[in-house]
């Protein structure tokens, strides 16, 4: 089952971030049809938040078709975003680890990882297109 955070330095809404967080949890496989959500009960219980917040996420997966809403039983994942790619996750993110670990041994901090990190993305995107 998918645990829910909340990143207050994403610019992100709380209802965003966990649309986002579910999205990418559907396309890593970590969350397959037929999945439970966690109740909106135990995630406001949780990330104190209130619980708009979270059937409005949940409202918008199951419009995107991803879920199901189960009155008195629960929401349920109906469909997976995880592609034929799935299997060259694994290694890719052994490897990203230990270049975390790297990162961190060489005294970067969170903010620097991640500002690294997304620089060399964007650079790269950018060069996949040329």
């Amino acid at each position: 089952m998918i645990e829910f955070y909340l990143d207050e330095r994403s610019g992100l809404s709380p209802y965003l971030q966990l649309v986002r967080q579910a999205r990418q949890a559907l396309r890593l496989g970590l969350l397959r049809e037929g999945d439970q959500l966690p109740t909106v009960k135990n995630v406001v219980a949780r990330l104190a938040i209130n619980p708009n917040t979270v059937l409005k996420a949940y409202r918008e997966l199951e419009h995107k078709g991803l879920v199901v809403a189960r009155p008195g039983v629960g929401t349920f994942v109906t469909a997976t975003l995880a592609d034929a790619s799935l299997p060259a996750h694994e290694p890719l993110r052994q490897e990203l680890q230990r270049w975390l670990a790297r990162a961190r041994r060489a005294g970067l901090d969170d903010e620097s990882i991640e500002a690294l990190f997304m620089t060399a993305f964007r650079t790269t995107a950018v060069e996949d297109i040329a």
